[in-house]
C-alpha cells in the first residue's frame, strides 16, 4: 500500500520500521518539530525522523495541521491508501482524517475502551491492571472514540514497568498493524460503551511518594512512572529518585509505626513503613549522582538507616 505515516517517538518508530521491512511504500511522514534536548539543549530529532531520513522519504513537521494548509495540501496531493498513526502529538482535521482512502489508523497501546488518552501504559500499571494491549483503531473526530480492527492482549507482570511494557506493546503493535493491512478491507467494531477510562497525561508533581498509601499502590507508582518522570521523596531536605522496590507480604498488612519511617536499612534494600505494608527500595539515585543499588547507595549515605524517617512520611518540613 502506498502509506503517510504519522508519529514521534521510539514506540511510533517501532511500527514505521514493520511497514518498511512489510513492503509498504511510506510517501510521507509526518512528525512534531525538532526539539531541544539533553544537557547542551540541542536540537533533537524524533525516533520517527530519523528513521524516515534514513529510508530517504519526505518528513513534514507542522505545529499545527489545522493551521497549516500547505501540509494538508501535501496529504492530500500523496492519494494514500491509509495513514498509520502512533503516538504522533498532533490533533488531525477531520479534512486529513478522510483524506486517504481507508482514512487514518492509529496504533493505541490499551485494550479500548479502557485507558483513552495520552498516557494508557503508565496508566495500566498504577491501576494495577491484570493485562493491557495494542487496539488498532479507525480515528475519528473523538479522543479515541473509533472503531477497532483488531486488538492482542498481554498480561501485566507483578515487576513490570513502563519501560519494559512499552517495549512489549510496541513490537505487539507493529506485528498488528502489518497484519491489519494485509486484511483490508476489513469491518470495524465500534467499541463498548461501558467500561470507559481516560489515560490523562503523566504529570510531574504526581511521582511524589505518600507513604501514608500503601505499599502496592507505591510499588505501581514507581513501575508506571519509570522511565519517567521517576518516583521521588525527601530525606533530610534532599530529593531522591526511587527506581526500583517491591512490596512485601501478600496482603501487605499493617504496620505500627508511621508511615515512611525505615525498618531495614542493608544490602538487599531500604525498607520502609506504609500506611499498609512496608515497601523495600532497591535503587536509588541521589541528585547529580548515579542511579545505584541499594548497597552502594547506602555506602554513601550512612545518614539512611534504620529508625530515620524520611521528610514526607513523618510531617518533616
Amino acid at each position: 500500500m502506498k502509506l503517510i505515516f504519522a508519529g514521534t517517538p521510539e514506540f511510533a518508530a517501532i511500527a514505521l520500521a514493520a511497514l518498511f521491512d512489510a513492503g509498504h511504500e511510506i510517501a510521507l511522514v509526518l512528525t512534531q518539530p525538532d526539539r531541544p534536548a539533553g544537557r547542551g539543549m540541542q536540537l533533537q530529532v524524533s525516533p520517527v525522523k530519523a528513521l524516515a531520513l534514513r529510508h530517504g522519504v519526505e518528513v513534514l513537521q507542522p505545529l499545527s495541521l489545522k493551521q497549516d494548509p500547505v501540509a494538508r495540501r501535501r496529504i492530500a496531493a500523496v492519494e494514500a491508501d491509509a495513514m498509520i498513526v502512533a503516538a504522533y502529538g498532533l490533533i488531525l482535521p477531520q479534512d486529513v482524517l478522510d483524506m486517504p482512502r481507508f482514512g487514518c489508523l492509529n496504533i493505541h497501546a490499551s485494550l479500548l475502551p479502557r485507558w483513552r488518552g495520552a498516557a494508557p501504559i503508565q496508566r495500566a500499571i498504577q491501576a494495577g491492571d491484570a493485562e493491557t494491549g495494542v487496539a488498532i483503531m479507525q480515528m475519528e473526530a473523538g479522543l479515541d472514540t473509533g472503531a477497532t480492527f483488531a486488538a492482542v492482549r498481554t498480561p501485566i507482570a507483578a515487576d513490570d514497568t513502563a519501560a519494559r511494557l512499552h517495549d512489549r506493546l510496541a513490537e505487539m503493535g507493529a506485528r498488528l498493524i502489518v497484519d491489519t493491512l494485509a486484511r483490508l478491507p476489513l469491518s470495524a467494531v465500534p467499541q463498548a460503551s461501558e467500561g470507559i477510562t481516560y489515560a490523562d497525561k503523566i504529570n510531574r508533581a504526581e511521582a511524589w511518594l505518600d507513604w501514608k498509601q500503601s505499599a502496592l499502590v507505591l510499588d505501581r507508582l514507581i513501575r508506571a512512572f519509570q522511565p519517567f518522570p521517576i518516583a521521588q521523596t525527601r530525606f533530610q531536605g534532599e530529593i531522591l529518585k526511587i527506581h526500583a522496590a517491591y512490596p512485601n507480604g501478600a496482603n501487605c498488612e499493617k504496620t505500627t509505626v508511621a508511615p515512611g519511617t525505615i525498618r531495614i536499612a542493608d544490602k538487599t534494600g531500604v525498607t520502609v513503613a506504609c500506611g499498609e505494608g512496608t515497601l523495600t527500595l532497591t535503587e536509588l539515585q541521589r541528585p547529580g549522582g548515579k542511579r545505584l543499588p541499594a548497597a552502594q547507595f547506602l555506602a554513601g549515605c550512612a545518614a539512611l538507616k534504620a529508625g530515620v524517617c524520611f521528610d514526607a512520611g513523618c510531617g518533616a518540613a
